[in-house]
């Protein structure tokens, strides 16, 4: 399945969620907000949430600082 992920083309076999996708690219669900073809998704639907051929992901990293 081919995904747009920030603007950039991915292929992943499938089927997957947005749990899944964020273990294959490494990231912590705990550190990242998830938007999917335009709508938020909240961490406690990270694993319910399909992602299909064709979705576009947003993916933003907080990042703390001082």
């Amino acid at each position: 399945m081919t995904l747009t992920i920030n603007g950039e083309r991915h292929t992943f076999e499938g089927p997957l969620t947005v749990a899944s996708l964020l273990v294959k690219l490494g990231l912590d669900p705990q550190k990242l907000a998830v938007e999917h073809n335009l709508e938020i998704v909240r961490r406690s639907a990270y694993d319910a949430t399909e992602v299909k051929d064709g979705d576009t992901l947003e993916l933003v990293q907080f990042v703390g600082g001082g």
